[in-house]
This record gives C-alpha cells, sequence and structure tokens, in this order.
C-alpha cells in the first residue's frame, strides 16, 4: 500500500506560515528525543462567552469503547511512552491529526492517563507556533523535527474535541481552557463564515485562501469534523456551529464529481460551481474515506448523502476500499488492511441498522496506524450512535 499522503500538500503550499523567532520547544530535545512535560498544564482562567451560549448536541464521547481490547493494543503499538503516536505507514513521523485521534480514543477508553501522555507530548512538540495553534507535522529524523509551521486544521479541531470531552468527563478546568484557546483560535483564523458557500473551513492559516490560490478558497471534506463540531459549543459558544455543518453537508451535496458523484480530496470554491482544485490528482482518497464516518458519528444526512459510498463499497470488492478517479469513476488503487472496511460497516449500520459483521468487531493486531485508528473511531461512533448494530 502506497505512503498515506494526505498532508503532503500542506508542506508545499504553506512555507509562508514559518513564524521567525517561535518558541520552538521541539528543537531543545537532545537527538531523537521529544520534550516532554507535565500534565495539566494548561493557563487556568477561560475568557467569558461573547455571545449568549448555544446548547452543544450530540453524545458524550467519553467511555464509548468501554474496556475494547483494542484500545490497549492500539495503545502498546502506537503510543510511546512519552506519549507520541507514530504514524507507521508514513516515515513514523507524528501529526497534529494523529495526536488529535489518539486523545480522542483515550477519553473513549477512560483511560486519562494515556491521554495526559499524549496531551502533554503535543503541548510540548507540536505547540510550538506564535499562537494557540498546533504544528502539523513532527519528524523523527530532522532537526528542526518541526520544519513548517502551518497547522492543519482538522487537526485543531480534534485535538480541541478531545479536550472539550475530556474536560466534561473528568472535570479538568485545564483542559476547558485549552479547548477553548484552540477552538476560538481556528475559528478566527480558518473558519469563512461570510462565503457564498456558507461558512467554509480552510484546511490551515495558509496556503488555501483566494489571497493565495488563483482557484482559492480551497476546501477538504474530511476536516470537518462532524462530531466535534456539534460538541465544541460547550466551550466556544459565541460560533455558529450549526451554521458550518450546514455547510459542510451543503459542499457534500455540491461536490459530486464524475460518473461515481464522489468528492475529490481538494475542492475549489472560487465559482459557484464548485470543482477539483487545480494542481491535485482529482481522487476519492485517503482523506475522504472519513466523510461518512463524521456523517453517521454526528447522525446527520439524509440518505441521498450517504448513497455515493454506499454503491462505491457495496460491490463484490467487501475486503477493500478503492481510491477512484473521479474523473471516470475507476479504482486506482486499493486500501487492503481490514480496519478500512470498518467505515462501510459503519455506513450501513447507520443507514440500515445492518450488524457489524463479527470480524469487525475486534481491532486486528500487525495493521498500520491509519486503518486502525479508523477501526476504533468507527467502533466508538457505532457505540455512541448504533448500539444495537453491535449486539449479537
Amino acid at each position: 500500500m502506497s505512503l498515506r499522503t494526505r498532508a503532503a500538500p500542506l508542506a508545499a503550499l504553506c512555507l509562508a506560515a514559518l513564524v521567525a523567532g517561535a518558541p520552538v520547544r521541539a528543537q531543545q530535545a537532545q537527538p531523537g528525543e521529544a520534550v516532554t512535560v507535565p500534565p495539566a498544564t494548561a493557563l487556568p482562567g477561560a475568557p467569558q462567552p461573547a455571545a449568549p451560549s448555544r446548547p452543544a448536541a450530540g453524545p458524550a464521547l467519553a467511555g464509548s469503547l468501554g474496556v475494547d481490547p483494542g484500545w490497549r493494543a492500539y495503545r502498546a503499538r502506537f503510543v510511546t511512552e512519552r506519549g507520541r503516536i507514530i504514524d507507521t505507514a508514513n516515515g513514523l513521523i507524528s501529526h497534529s491529526e494523529g495526536q488529535g485521534y489518539g486523545l480522542l480514543l483515550a477519553v473513549a477508553a477512560n483511560d486519562r492517563a494515556a491521554f495526559e501522555r499524549i496531551w502533554g507530548w503535543t503541548r510540548a512538540n507540536l505547540m510550538v507556533r506564535t499562537d494557540e495553534l498546533i504544528a502539523w507535522r513532527w519528524a523523527p529524523d530532522q532537526r528542526p523535527a518541526v520544519s513548517d509551521m502551518n497547522n492543519a486544521t482538522d487537526g485543531d479541531i480534534l485535538v480541541a474535541w478531545a479536550l472539550t470531552e475530556a474536560a466534561e468527563a473528568w472535570g479538568e478546568p485545564s483542559y476547558r481552557t485549552a479547548a477553548r484557546r484552540i477552538a476560538v483560535e481556528f475559528g478566527r483564523k480558518t473558519i469563512l463564515f461570510k462565503d457564498p458557500h456558507g461558512p467554509l473551513l480552510l484546511p490551515a492559516v495558509a496556503g488555501f485562501s483566494a489571497r493565495e490560490r488563483a482557484d482559492g478558497p480551497l476546501v477538504n471534506l474530511s476536516y470537518w469534523v462532524f462530531p466535534a463540531l456539534q460538541r465544541l459549543a460547550i466551550v466556544a459558544p459565541e460560533y455558529d456551529w450549526a451554521s458550518l455543518i450546514r455547510s459542510g453537508v451543503g459542499v457534500l451535496r455540491d461536490a459530486r464529481f464524475g460518473p461515481s458523484n464522489l468528492p475529490t480530496e481538494w475542492i475549489s470554491a472560487k465559482e459557484t460551481a464548485l470543482r477539483p482544485a487545480d494542481g491535485f490528482p482529482p481522487l476519492f482518497s485517503y482523506n475522504a474515506i472519513r466523510v461518512p464516518l463524521y456523517l453517521a458519528w454526528a447522525g446527520i444526512g439524509r440518505p441521498e448523502d450517504y448513497a455515493p459510498f454506499q454503491a462505491l463499497w457495496g460491490g463484490i470488492e467487501r475486503e477493500r476500499l478503492p481510491i477512484v478517479d473521479t474523473r471516470d469513476g475507476k479504482p486506482v488503487e486499493w486500501l487492503s488492511e481490514p480496519g478500512y472496511t470498518a467505515l462501510p460497516a459503519l455506513v450501513a449500520c447507520a443507514r440500515d441498522g445492518t450488524p457489524f459483521p463479527e470480524s469487525l468487531r475486534t481491532v486486528q493486531d500487525n495493521q498500520n496506524y491509519y486503518p486502525t485508528t479508523l477501526h476504533l473511531l468507527a467502533l466508538a461512533a457505532a457505540r455512541m450512535r448504533y448500539p444495537s448494530c453491535l449486539r449479537s
């Protein structure tokens, strides 16, 4: 299987985001080592909401995985002693997305000790910008390990969501403060609330706006983490998260490209009619397979919103997922690790009540970081939203 390439365009597009003089704490480590910090050191004293509170929607995450042995295997394989999440198929790097997923899974497993380790490593090694956002990539074989100061908005969203859920579950004020600071910052810097398409979510602070690209703004549908957006009103009620959810569903409905009616990874929102972005392969690929995961996890969307994914995943090839060229609707590559197939199982569960296959109710060993993560996320989503699909 090819290495996962979701974040590669960010480094090429976003060199302008380098911050001169930023306090890059990760550079203080010895070669091969990462900085670690004591737990729960986020500064207290969250600012008061600037607008009347909007109620959060969606069920709480904490405990949804229960004592699933899949989390223990995940923790042993991908979480270092210091809390770094290792992307095993991507040069053993770490990224803000992976740290966010690790934090979410730790809350879902009620594993506060692991949460503290992952959060501590994230703060010390990725929160090195001059604002509250998170540098997107940490490479163990580079010095400095963080060579690109740009953020990745989905990573910021995942971390803020995980901190919100941890604060709700464990009553730790510093988590709530940190969640709010991240959410307010990416809301201010990456959400275009006045776009004609409705609120749009830029994939990063730098590199994707109309000022920076001729086909901009660019969006990536997989960055709309719908269940997170349902919960961030807990910490940042001044933002209209519901409108951002609606716009994401609207983009999904308008981004039906080619005979397969699937979205591409990168989408130009410059014109009224959305189109695949310039300079990127027009593929439904590693990023976009998460779109139906987030839809189902949030419990939103109409049957027709899921239909292209169900059509793609409902054929004779049920043991692997295709990467599709949207120009002709044909597969160009296959994702063959079994964890990926938890996504079609979740969609079938959400739309038709189809029980999860027995083989997918436990996580298999010896898979890479990404399919294992998606498998555990799909199980957490099913237990939160569709528990009947997991009953014997």
